[in-house]
């Protein structure tokens, strides 16, 4: 209980430090490149770190971070953002729930980092927050979007909802799939104990969205849900067999 409350009490102060920083060096940073870099990704190695937590990466010869590309992960837990943050050596703009951005510091910080937060009850704001997610790849940044549009109460892939693919589509972008697993025993949705130990990130090849069209859509939708669930079945297998 002790552990709970002091870890937890750090993390907050430690993370509002760290928002102030990343609004500080946002002057002459239009892209947010910088709060990107030099913020969000060693705020979050640094928490895992504090936290205890270990992610293994498998699959970074798959990356190519010159090129923009769409970044679909599976979200199994808020710890994935610091595990992608920390591990995926990629300048990417993060696809978030609108309510994250209202947080004191943390929505000022990621406003400066050129995130996009997503109004998920409104199509119509989610259509607006798509076409910025869409100004930022053809600013050269590519853009990570969590398809299931939520946690996973269980770890377990849950279906994808369109908008990513809808701004594949539109942007021609291959989609990256990447997976998560492991998470969700870190930190179980719904909880804010922080659990000790390991989880895996594996990052698969580029899919090409070149030839697709809004009718092939759903046959797309099924490709990289099936590359996700191999990839998370990989790893459940190596596991096992240990």
């Amino acid at each position: 209980m002790i552990r709970f409350v002091l870890l937890n009490a750090f993390l907050v102060i430690y993370s509002i430090l760290f928002c102030l920083w990343g609004i500080a060096i946002s002057i002459k940073d239009p892209k947010g490149r910088r709060v990107h870099a030099y913020c969000a990704v060693p705020w979050s190695k640094s928490i895992l770190w504090v936290c205890g937590i270990k992610i293994r990466v498998l699959g970074l010869e798959n990356l190519e971070p010159e090129i923009p590309r769409v970044y679909m992960v599976n979200h199994q837990s808020y710890f994935d953002i610091f595990a992608l943050l920390a591990h995926l050596p990629v300048q990417f703009k993060f696809v978030l729930k609108q309510e994250l951005m209202r947080v004191p510091f943390l929505g000022q910080a990621m406003r400066k980092a050129r995130y996009v937060g997503i109004e998920r009850d409104d199509p119509r704001k989610a259509i607006k927050s798509m076409n910025q997610a869409a100004d930022r790849f053809r600013e050269g940044s590519s853009i990570l979007i969590f398809p299931e549009g939520t946690r996973s109460p269980d770890g377990q892939l849950q279906p994808f909802k369109p908008g990513g693919f809808h701004l594949a589509l539109k942007t021609k972008g291959d989609i990256v799939p990447v997976s998560i697993v492991g998470t969700h025993r870190i930190v179980p949705k719904g909880s804010l104990r922080i659990e000790k130990g390991e989880a895996t990130m594996v990052i698969g090849k580029p899919i090409s969205t070149k030839d697709c069209t809004k009718k092939t859509m759903d046959q797309l939708m099924e490709t990289v849900h099936l590359a996700m669930a191999e990839q998370m079945q990989g790893v459940e297998g190596c596991s096992k067999g240990f």
